[in-house]
């Protein structure tokens, strides 16, 4: 088979292989998923500690808090843009070249951040928040690298050990906003730099560890099934999308994001206005970010188990039970929506991981770069018009409205589902 059936970065890739020690081969990919989780845990808290004050810094530059979500929307604008662009290139230089790249833009964009506020410019702000999600996009790109580590049976467990890395992230992000902010006022600086310079430094941490340690080149240490070719010319990308599989991936992926986002912002809001305090608001919260990310080694292994399609209806089953108790919860609530709160996480987390883990199956590496990349383009897209659509819906109607919603929205993916079992597609 004629080696042009691969990128240019894959046919290098496979003629270094050949010089590699394969007794050395299990120790590298388990020390390049340790990276990769390493990758995604810095890159995580240095983008949540940035997007947690750039509402706050739009509000102090504007005057009112008219332009508050915007630099989270801009973010996300850049996590999306990210995941499209970068999972190509990779094809072209390499994964650890897009990795490192990636996270060098991030890291210019928390500096223009720092500039931002020095300067008062909402319009800076707004590049450089776009900058930055761009990292967050490539960070997230690496639980696909770390599937093609290892046997296709293991992969959603490698996918959910990266997505774990997020959980630091989730946990430390907002809470090194207050001692930065000290540390910056204490060399004179604006108190909201605080959390740029914390951006600062976790992007720049991550981006040397991806330099120095995703060594060889990933691609160099795939699994021999990753690399697979096939006698076929590669399936374009609209003929792949017509695919039952992909469509159920994609369709759950885009779902389960857009119910977890129209809940989760409104949440707080709602929690207020029926009199609850800032520490019920904070431990609501917590156990929805728990639920995003510290169950994710669980999810890989159910879905290595049981296969994605049983773990995606599941973790569609959990979101619809998540959504009902969040619209039928009471003023008085707290503990109902604190539960409600927590399966939205594990019910996004399950879709996630299995859903992430259907796209790296039964297709040729050229064909699954691109729609991993479309796929998370779709989804962090989505997560922007989620996040600005719910204040609207509540506006116009209600929260219990919108928990209602929410469960209407995923009879699609549920559907797809039971469509593809009856068309007896094999599962992924």
């Amino acid at each position: 088979m004629d080696d042009q059936r691969h990128p240019p970065a894959v046919v290098r890739a496979i003629a270094a292989a050949a010089r590699l020690d394969p007794e050395r081969l299990p120790g590298l990919r388990t020390r390049m998923r340790w990276t990769l989780f390493a990758i995604s845990a810095l890159g995580s808290t240095g983008y949540i500690a940035a997007i947690t004050v750039g509402t706050l810094v739009a509000a102090d530059i504007h005057g009112d808090a008219t332009l508050g979500g915007v630099p989270t929307a801009a973010a996300t604008i850049g996590t999306a843009t990210a995941a499209t662009l970068i999972s190509g290139l990779m094809l072209r230089i390499g994964r650890r070249a897009g990795l490192v790249g990636g996270l060098a833009v991030g890291l210019i964009g928390a500096l223009t951040a720092v500039a931002a506020v020095l300067l008062e410019s909402i319009a800076l702000l707004l590049v450089a928040s776009a900058l930055t999600g761009f990292a967050n996009g490539v960070a997230n790109l690496g639980r696909y690298v770390a599937a093609d580590l290892v046997a296709p049976e293991r992969r959603a467990s490698a996918i959910g050990m990266v997505v774990w890395g997020a959980t630091l992230g989730a946990v430390s992000g907002p809470n090194l906003v207050a001692p930065a902010g000290a540390v910056a006022r204490a060399i004179g600086l604006p108190e909201l730099v605080g959390a740029y310079l914390v951006t600062v430094g976790f992007l720049g941490l991550a981006m040397l560890l991806a330099y120095l340690l995703l060594r060889p080149e990933p691609y160099e240490l795939a699994h021999p099934s990753a690399l697979a070719r096939s006698d076929a010319p590669p399936a374009s990308l609209g003929t792949l999308l017509l695919r039952p599989t992909i469509i159920v991936a994609l369709v759950a992926l885009v779902a389960g994001q857009v119910v977890m986002v129209l809940i989760m912002t409104m949440t707080p809001i709602h929690l207020m206005d029926h009199g609850h305090g800032l520490a019920t608001v904070g431990f609501v919260l917590s156990a929805h970010t728990f639920g995003m990310f510290a169950l994710s080694p669980i999810s890989g292994r159910l879905t290595d188990r049981f296969g994605s399609p049983a773990v995606i209806g599941g973790g569609m089953a959990t979101l619809a039970v998540a959504a009902l108790m969040a619209a039928l919860a009471p003023p008085a609530g707290g503990l109902i929506l604190t539960l409600a709160l927590f399966l939205l996480g594990w019910g996004w987390n399950l879709g996630f991981v299995a859903g992430s883990a259907m796209l790296t199956r039964g297709l040729a590496l050229g064909e699954r770069t691109g729609v991993q990349g479309l796929a998370d383009g779709l989804v962090w897209s989505s997560a922007a018009f989620a996040s600005l659509s719910s204040g609207l819906i509540v506006a116009s109607a209600s929260y219990t409205a919108l928990g209602f919603l929410s469960i209407g929205l995923l009879v699609i993916p549920s559907t797809l589902l039971l469509v593809r079992r009856a068309l007896v597609v094999p599962s992924a």
